[in-house]
């Protein structure tokens, strides 16, 4: 804690093999040690050889492409192989990549859309969850979240995450409001990227531009699959930057605390492993009404609620679908959506 401390290195971590394993007096050394560990650095390379190869080697335009060229003749009732066959001077991929775009469901039609893919039984296998950008964290990573906010501290931080029910079923995607602990919650069917990509652009419509980044200026994420294709994210419809996105590390749930924590207001209504099948996003509202409601104690007393109308007015709550509950009112128990 002192001012004038500084650390004294050892002079042989500067020169080859810049390590202290070989050191004869390492055990009797007081100072920093660098040590090598052969297991650490061979899990280092097999986790970046195998990021490095999943997820889809194409970019947005590509995947734009793609999607406008199959997706409309597929919803006609169309299969791949009719597709291809009759449009081999256009068609931009082979079956297979289409296939496999089409079944990660990141395009527009699904799998449902198949007659045929539908009426065989899923075949037992590891679930793959493939990323949209492979190369998503480049220049995204915590690291570069904590430069950049140190280069603009006056940017609001929002931090997203998502809630699962049960396994295979309708999920939560939840944004927390650092400035205000204010959160939102949004009920989709799939935890894919696309979904995610279509909230925020929901949310760009509702709120206008002006008042979207006003509100979301920097986006922090998990490395959940769900959030594998930032570009669509940052960017409004007619290509202009609308916020910053990056992610945590790997399993640090600390470094994004506000929604997590608030994670557990939610998980009093809906225990783990509550389907969220049989709800609606005005389910989905009335429960984030309650929890923003709930007076905090860092706040006074205040809920995030009515920070929130303080900050950017109560017609933008409204506007959200969500309104602010007598504090006798609040409910956080199962029964508030009971019969759900």
């Amino acid at each position: 804690m002192c001012p004038d401390f500084k650390e004294e290195v050892c002079p042989q971590l500067s020169v080859p093999p810049y390590v202290c394993n070989g050191c004869p007096n390492r055990h009797r050394c007081t100072l920093k040690k660098r040590i090598y560990s052969a297991k650490s650095a061979n899990d280092s390379y097999e986790k970046t050889l195998h990021e490095a190869r999943e997820g889809f080697n194409i970019s947005d335009a590509e995947l734009a492409d793609i999607d406008s060229f199959f997706s409309p003749l597929i919803k006609q009732g169309q299969s791949l192989y009719h597709i291809i066959r009759n449009n081999r001077d256009t068609v931009p991929c082979s079956e297979s990549t289409a296939r496999r775009l089409l079944l990660s469901g990141i395009l527009e039609a699904r799998k449902i859309d198949l007659p045929r893919a539908v009426r065989f039984k899923k075949r037992k296998g590891k679930r793959n969850n493939m990323k949209v950008d492979k190369k998503c964290r480049e220049g995204r990573t915590y690291n570069d979240f904590l430069s950049f906010s140190e280069k603009h501290p006056d940017m609001l931080i929002t931090e997203i995450d998502s809630v699962v029910g049960t396994t295979g079923g309708k999920v939560l995607l939840t944004v927390i409001l650092r400035n205000c602990n204010f959160m939102l919650a949004f009920l989709r069917d799939k935890n894919t990227a696309q979904s995610v990509e279509q909230i925020f652009t929901m949310l760009f419509t509702l709120l206008g531009r002006k008042r979207y980044k006003s509100m979301f200026q920097v986006l922090l994420a998990d490395n959940g699959t769900e959030f594998s294709n930032p570009t669509a994210i940052e960017k409004g419809p007619d290509g202009e930057r609308k916020s910053y996105m990056f992610y945590c590390n790997p399993q640090a749930p600390q470094e994004k605390t506000k929604v997590e924590n608030n994670h557990t207001l939610i998980r009093r209504i809906l225990p783990k492993g509550t389907t969220f099948d049989n709800l609606s996003q005005t389910d989905i509202n009335l429960m984030m009404s309650h929890i923003n409601s709930y007076g905090r104690k860092k706040f006074n007393g205040k809920s995030p609620a009515e920070i929130f109308i303080n900050l950017y007015g109560e017609d933008v709550l409204h506007l959200l679908g969500l309104e602010l509950i007598p504090p006798q009112d609040i409910c956080l128990k199962r029964t508030l959506l009971a019969g759900k």
